[in-house]
């Protein structure tokens, strides 16, 4: 049986199927739609944005602005393929404005029903145009205010296999409100407001600064213990906000980057990041990031993907090392500081802790009131009661006087203040200037002694021993070429290896500090590590794991009895080590509660 087969024939596509095509890559979701034209409302230089959607965006996204607007001549261009007002010198590699490729409102038109309404100051009426699936009808004139609204109705509705692929409408809806969140970030100055099947989802109102718009978006929680960041390294300039260490959230959902106040993804921006917080952080917690990038337009390529969301560095290395050192630089400076809202919410455990049930037994102190009946209590009870509570003054006094033995404190000198007691031998309760400190005694400790332990190896050659069976480990090409280009380093760190041939290399010896391990095991995990980070610092943060367990197990444990000096000679040493505010798995050390707060609690406020 023989088969018979046809001849390919290449032909041109129609412009209806290549919008159609491009509006797979552009479009691939509501989100994208309203990105793009919140962009160009942007670029028309709006300073107020109205966005509405129904059913997340799958019916209906109109978005409104007050931007320059267009002519009838503009509007006709403006949905034409590859037509832009956005490279006015043809230069691919200086682009200054979000939309560029010319794109957008063609793709959207073809795979919906798209209405274009837009008016120029020097115009006396507006001018409206309807596209459906691609299929563009006369302007006619309008009614609407200088500026554009730009609807599109029933996305997708003339490519219905990409419906199919669409999550739930509140799935949906969170890609809108993350994306315009990150686009209010760039744009303080522009108002926006978002609303689904007429429920308020967004209002932001145009702002001066940058940090009135973070506390809209972040909340007052991250205001309050950000740390601003500022870097400058020839024309390469950093800028924006951190959370503390112990400010943390479980996905790295909130750590923006915005390049020329693009907002951007990028996995070098998170490899960093993680750098900056290694050992102050526990592996799948994440800090709270806003960064700005400001650098020439010919160092960074933005049309890396068809939505302009990844962007390409010139010089990757220059950029990463910015960024780590600028955020290591911050941390240190604000290394001693714990985030203000683990006060607030321990004073929220306060206010919503039930009181226990009044009895005379649990406290001899309250007096046992039988409801209807005199109280009538015998010399025995009262003398029981009034001996314990003589007894605990005797306590309180004693405790007072070894408190304030010494001279008055200089809290300036000693923010930390002085220590007054020990609670359940594992937390130490200190006075300072504004209120008051509870202290992990453990946690504290296992930091200094962390801290002791990286600097005694910083600088040094780690010792290292040799295994009593050398083990041999195969690699794929690929991670041979990674480990063998490292080999200086690893020898630094204590290993010992050797290389055989072009895919296996034989473990001799390891660094002390590991003790028994599997050979096999470790050599893979490193070059994981370097496969992500691409640099030693991949291994310093096995080393610092390392030493991290070797400080949890020799630290001050919870349950050990503290004398006040004892106390007190800690509290100097958090003053005088860095990163003192939290334990090396990034929890805090400590949390401060203020006088005032304490007085509301009571009343006296």
């Amino acid at each position: 049986m023989t088969q018979t087969s046809s001849k390919p024939v290449i032909r041109l596509l129609n412009s209806t199927l290549i919008n159609q095509i491009a509006a797979g890559e552009v479009i691939e979701r509501p989100a994208a739609a309203v990105k793009e034209l919140a962009e160009n409302a942007i670029d028309a230089g709006a300073t107020y944005i109205e966005i509405l959607l129904r059913e997340g965006g799958r019916t209906l996204i109109q978005v409104t602005d007050n931007g320059c607007g267009m002519t009838s001549e503009d509007l006709n261009l403006a949905v034409e393929r590859h037509a832009t007002s956005k490279l006015p010198d043809e230069d691919l590699f200086n682009i200054r404005s979000f939309g560029f490729r010319g794109e957008a409102l063609p793709s959207i038109a073809a795979v919906s029903r798209l209405t274009l309404t837009s008016r120029t100051s020097d115009q006396e009426t507006a001018w409206e145009l309807q596209i459906e699936g691609g299929n563009k009808k006369s302007l006619v004139p309008a009614s609407h205010p200088v500026g554009t609204r730009v609807s599109v109705r029933d996305l997708f509705y003339a490519t219905p296999a990409r419906l199919k692929f669409l999550k739930t409408v509140s799935t949906e809806l969170s890609h809108c409100v993350d994306y315009l969140n990150r686009l209010a970030m760039a744009h303080p100055h522009v108002g926006f407001v978002l609303k689904d099947n007429d429920r308020m989802v967004l209002n932001y109102r145009a702002h001066r600064s940058l940090q009135e718009r973070l506390q809209d978006i972040l909340k007052e929680d991250f205001i309050k213990g950000a740390c601003p960041v500022h870097a400058t390294r020839e024309e390469l300039n950093i800028l924006g906000w951190i959370s503390l260490p112990t400010y943390h959230r479980s996905q790295s959902s909130e750590q923006f980057l915005f390049v020329n106040n693009r907002p951007v993804r990028d996995k070098l921006f998170h490899a960093a990041v993680k750098i900056a917080y290694q050992d102050l952080l526990a592996s799948h917690r994440y800090p709270v990031v806003v960064l700005f990038l400001t650098l020439n337009p010919d160092e960074v390529d933005v049309n890396v993907h068809p939505a302009k969301t990844e962007v390409r560095f010139r010089d990757p290395q220059i950029v990463r090392g910015l960024i780590i050192n600028a955020l290591k630089q911050t941390l240190a400076t604000y290394s001693q500081s714990t985030s203000p809202h683990l006060g607030s919410q321990a004073l929220a455990v306060f206010r919503h802790t039930p009181l226990p049930a009044r009895s005379s037994a649990s406290n001899p102190f309250e007096k046992p009131v039988q409801e209807g009946r005199p109280l009538n209590l015998s010399f025995s009870t009262s003398r029981n009661i009034y001996s314990q509570a003589a007894t605990a003054l005797r306590e309180a006094s004693a405790l007072e006087s070894a408190s304030f033995q010494s001279d008055r404190m200089d809290y300036k000198e000693h923010p930390l203040g002085r220590a007054v007691a020990q609670i359940h031998t594992t937390f130490i309760l200190a006075e300072t200037a504004e209120g008051f400190l509870i202290v992990d005694q453990h946690a504290a400790h296992e930091r200094l002694v962390y801290e002791k332990l990286k600097q005694h190896f910083k600088g040094h050659t780690i010792a290292s021993q040799s295994v009593l069976l050398p083990e041999v480990v195969q690699l794929s090409s690929q991670n041979f070429e990674i480990l063998s280009s490292h080999l200086s380093l690893l020898e630094k760190v204590g290993f010992g290896i050797d290389v055989y041939g072009t895919d296996t290399v034989v473990v001799r010896a390891v660094p002390a500090l590991l003790g028994e391990s599997r050979m096999t095991d470790m050599i893979h995990d490193l070059i994981a590590d370097l496969k992500e980070l691409g640099q030693e610092s991949s291994l310093t943060e096995k080393f610092c794991d390392i030493l991290s367990g070797v400080a949890c197990r020799t630290s001050i444990r919870a349950g050990k009895k503290m004398s006040l000096s004892e106390m007190d000679a800690l509290l100097r040493q958090m003053e005088q080590t860095l990163y003192s505010g939290q334990c090396n798995h990034g929890r805090p050390t400590y949390i401060e509660l203020k006088k005032e707060d304490i007085e509301k609690l009571f009343g006296r406020r």
